[in-house]
């Protein structure tokens, strides 16, 4: 289903036509359009609908959820300090998936048709079109996957009574990344640590983009060495 020198319309739904792109796909979606204006990727209005996602959907959605979790274990008898202690470490986990999923799975590299199309639907939009604000954050079905595989993950691993503070823990972390993602695209920090994600991410997006992974810290690019040098510097 490749197309040899095939040209994409970028008038028309854009989700099907990726993938006739080939091994050509990876270095077009990383040419990003610097712009507000937002690509149509489905021809079908509620196909098309589901996509688009405003970023307060998600502390309004996820927020209670977390709390509500919190609260189980609360209810069962967790002490205040492994309480705590739980919550963070959720926190932390976060903050390895966050990295995990950006680097294996969203920039995970495809030339196929079906590779490409599903790539682009995950991540490859945000790349191409990297100030849409409408798909920043998670759809929450998205989430709602995460959200589930997260749970039984520590369900599995974790005594029933921490494990849903813990899960309160990774679900809050998920909430403080896609808020700061938002922020960092459309945000203006000046100075101080909103400044230096902004500019972290952005690097990401228009400098390097196999470097950088992580969105609400550089912990683990620190960790794993995909921390890019002089991150604020333009390559000469």
């Amino acid at each position: 289903m490749v197309r040899q020198d095939f040209t994409l319309d970028m008038n028309k739904p854009l989700v099907f036509q990726v993938g006739h792109l080939g091994e050509a796909y990876e270095e077009w979606v990383h040419k990003p359009i610097v712009g507000k204006e937002r690509p149509r990727l489905f021809e079908n209005d509620i196909l098309e609908f589901l996509t688009l996602t405003v970023w307060w959907a998600v502390p309004v959605i996820w927020l209670p959820v977390v709390c509500w979790s919190v609260s189980r274990s609360v209810q069962m008898g967790v002490p205040s300090t492994q309480l705590a202690a739980s919550v963070f470490g959720g926190i932390f986990l976060w903050t390895f998936l966050e990295y995990s999923l950006h680097r294996f799975l969203f920039h995970i590299k495809t030339s196929g048709y079906w590779g490409n199309t599903i790539h682009y639907l995950l991540h490859g939009c945000h790349h191409k079109h990297p100030m849409d604000g409408l798909r920043l954050v998670f759809p929450p079905a998205g989430a709602a996957i995460i959200a589930a595989l997260l749970w039984y993950m520590i369900k599995l691993t974790t005594r029933p009574a921490i494990a849903p503070a813990l899960f309160g823990g990774g679900l809050l972390g998920y909430v403080m990344y896609d808020c700061t993602h938002y922020y960092v695209h459309h945000g203006k920090p000046d100075k101080g640590v909103p400044s230096s994600l902004k500019r972290f991410h952005m690097n990401h997006h228009f400098r390097i983009q196999d470097k950088g992974f992580g969105i609400t810290s550089s912990f683990w690019d620190i960790v794993f060495g995909t921390l890019p040098l002089e991150s604020g510097k333009k390559t000469r």
